[in-house]
């Protein structure tokens, strides 16, 4: 099957942004929610999100709009690519990864994350300090939007920056599969053609296939998922893949493989709409920044920044710092540099 990729012609400028923001965004909501069962991140969507009218939450220690550790780093990833002149750089990247940790700005941190970035603080090559397997959770995944834009339309350029940037902090190969699921979904979701559900998820198979054997067979699964609505899929993507005790998450657990399906599943059940998207990746409860956070990272950048609600996307900021505005900026700025390396015929 040719890929989606090879077709001709760049991304709007608006999908970059797009897939920043809707990423941000995703995070934030779900962050209100996160770690609580069905019933509360449903109650959370059916009264709050689908008006867009959020309750005062004063067990919540943060402002609203305030994201989290996944999409830090994964701005951070965007932050490594235009310092270095439109350059996928995986020490630069390893090494925001251990500053960010040190210098204690992480929000809601991930614990094989960071002792991965613990390891890299005290000098361990970014080759050696990820988390061995069986650690798979989907820090690795979470982040892995930003490879999608710098590398849209080179698969192969695409795989091999996800597995590297993934491995930094997990070398289970489920995790360096989560990360190309995520990055090739971005890849593939910036096209202005409209969304084959199934083609999308072969082609992402396909590419997955390059570094683990399990999971392309996940990705092939939820194509006969997609049809089932959430609250029958969820039975199914909840286990997919389940090997350890996960048991204490309620919905959808930090476990790697369910967690990229879920954001997946709520991407491909309504392609055409950011908002819904994240009503669902939202209302299944579990691990739920992370699931929006994919699932509006993948959603933004097909859509494009006006698919998102600006007045909350405005709203965005991470303890004060790197609001709406200086995203946005971000984001145009790596576009820029994708649009002069296509210019003088790299990729």
């Amino acid at each position: 099957m040719e890929s989606q990729l090879q077709m001709s012609g760049l991304p709007r400028q608006e999908q970059f942004s797009g897939c920043l923001i809707g990423q941000c965004l995703g995070d934030a909501l779900g962050f209100r929610v996160e770690g609580h069962s069905e019933k509360v991140c449903r109650d959370y969507v059916t009264n709050e999100l689908r008006f867009k009218n959020f309750k005062e939450n004063f067990s919540f220690p943060f402002p609203f709009g305030q994201y989290t550790d996944d999409s830090q780093l994964a701005r951070e990833l965007l932050k490594s690519y235009v310092v270095l002149g439109g350059k996928f750089d995986e020490s630069n990247y390893a090494r925001r990864i251990a500053d960010i940790f040190t210098e204690k700005r992480i929000v809601g941190r991930g614990k094989s994350t960071e002792a991965a970035a613990l390891r890299l603080a005290q000098g361990v090559p970014w080759q050696e300090a990820g988390s061995k397997p069986p650690a798979a959770g989907n820090g690795s995944a979470m982040r892995a939007g930003p490879i999608g834009l710098f590398f849209f339309d080179n698969p192969q350029k695409l795989i091999r920056a996800a597995y590297n940037q993934g491995r930094i902090t997990h070398q289970d190969t489920r995790c360096s599969a989560g990360s190309i699921a995520i990055a090739g979904a971005v890849a593939l979701a910036l096209r202005d053609a409209k969304i084959n559900p199934e083609s999308f998820l072969l082609d992402l198979s396909k590419w997955t296939h390059k570094v683990d054997s399990s999971f392309p067979i996940y990705l092939e699964d939820l194509i006969n998922w997609l049809p089932l609505p959430p609250e029958e899929a969820v039975k199914f993507i909840s286990k997919a893949g389940m090997t350890q005790d996960l048991n204490k998450w309620p919905g959808i657990s930090p476990f790697v493989v369910s967690s990229v399906l879920w954001s997946l599943y709520s991407f491909l059940k309504t392609p055409d709409d950011y908002w819904e998207t994240i009503c669902t990746a939202i209302a299944v409860g579990g691990d739920v920044d992370t699931t929006a956070a994919m699932a509006g990272a993948i959603s933004g950048a097909h859509m494009g920044l006006g698919a998102i609600p600006l007045d909350l996307a405005k709203k965005l900021n991470d303890r004060g710092t790197w609001g709406f505005t200086e995203l946005v900026e971000l984001a145009d700025k790596c576009y820029e540099l994708i649009c002069k390396s296509r210019q003088t015929g790299q990729k």
